[in-house]
C-alpha cells in the first residue's frame, strides 16, 4: 500500500524544526525565521509563539541570537543525515550482530534498547538477536552496551533472501516512488514542505543495505537527490 501523504501545512513549530533539521549548520537567524514564516504563509504572531514554546521545550535554544537545535534534535539530525546522505562503504559480505545476553530488564529498558538498535538500522532476526549487513561507515551506537554481545558473522543461507525477510523492501520502495511522484507535482510552498518532510522520514527508515541485496528498482538514490534539490530550492530563497 502506498504511503498516505498529508498535504496539510505543517504547524509553525514543525516548519522551523524541519528547516533546521535539514540545515547545516543547524542554525537560523531571526531574519531567516521571519522569511521562512512569510514563505510558508505563517503569521508573525503565530511564529513567535511557536518559537517561544520550542525553546521552552528544549527543541530549540538561542546561541548568539540565532536559533539552533536542542540536544535531542541534534541526535535526530544525525540519524536523518545518515539516511539522506550516502552512508555506505564497500561491503565484504559480513553482517553486524547484536545479541541480548542480560535478562530481567524492565519494560522501559527493553524499549530503550529496541529503539537504540532500530536507530542503528538493525532488524530483529528473533527475540534478542539483531543484525544487519556491515556496510555502514558509522560506528555502531550500541557498541559497548553491557546487555549486548556483538559479533561479525556471515549467514550460511542466501543473504538476499535474509534481507527480504528482515525488511519490507517492496513496501519501502513502493512508498518511496509514491513520494517522488507527489513531490514532483506539488508546487505550493507549504504543501511542498509537508511532502519533503515525509521524504526525510522515509529516508530515515531506509535500511541502507548494500546494493547487492536491494531490488533493481530501489528508489533510495532518487529520493536523496530529490531531497537535496529541495534543500537547494530553500537555500536559493535564503531560508536555510
Amino acid at each position: 500500500m502506498a504511503v498516505a501523504v498529508d498535504l496539510k501545512p505543517l504547524p509553525a513549530r514543525s516548519v522551523v524544526l524541519s528547516l533546521l533539521l535539514g540545515s547545516h549548520p543547524d542554525r537560523m537567524s531571526p531574519a531567516q525565521v521571519t522569511r521562512a514564516g512569510e514563505h510558508f504563509g505563517i503569521p508573525a504572531s503565530t511564529l513567535r509563539v511557536a518559537l517561544t514554546r520550542a525553546v521552552a521545550a528544549g527543541d530549540l535554544r538561542r546561541q548568539d541570537r540565532d536559533y539552533v537545535l536542542g540536544a535531542r534534535l541534534v541526535a535526530r539530525q544525525r540519524r536523518q543525515d545518515e539516511g539522506v546522505e550516502d552512508a555506505e562503504t564497500a561491503w565484504d559480505g559480513t553482517w553486524e550482530m547484536a545479541v541480548v545476553v542480560v535478562s530481567g530488564r524492565s519494560g522501559s529498558e527493553r524499549a530503550a534498547l529496541r529503539e537504540k538498535l532500530t536507530g542503528a538500522r538493525l532488524a530483529e532476526l528473533r527475540e534478542g538477536v539483531w543484525t544487519r549487513p556491515a556496510n555502514l561507515r558509522r560506528a555502531p551506537a550500541y557498541a559497548g552496551d553491557p546487555v549486548l554481545a556483538s559479533f561479525r558473522a556471515r549467514p550460511d543461507g542466501d543473504p538476499v533472501r535474509l534481507a527480504r525477510e528482515l525488511w519490507n523492501l517492496r513496501g519501502w520502495a513502493a512508498d518511496g516512488r509514491a513520494l517522488l511522484r507527489r513531490l514532483a507535482r506539488t508546487k505550493a510552498p507549504a504543501p511542498r514542505l509537508a511532502v519533503a518532510a515525509h521524504v526525510v522520514r522515509h529516508l530515515t527508515a531506509d535500511p541502507l543495505l548494500p546494493r547487492e541485496l536491494l531490488p533493481a528498482d530501489w528508489p533510495g538514490g532518487e529520493l536523496r537527490t530529490a531531497y537535496a534539490d529541495y534543500q537547494t530550492e530553500l537555500r536559493s530563497l535564503a531560508i536555510v
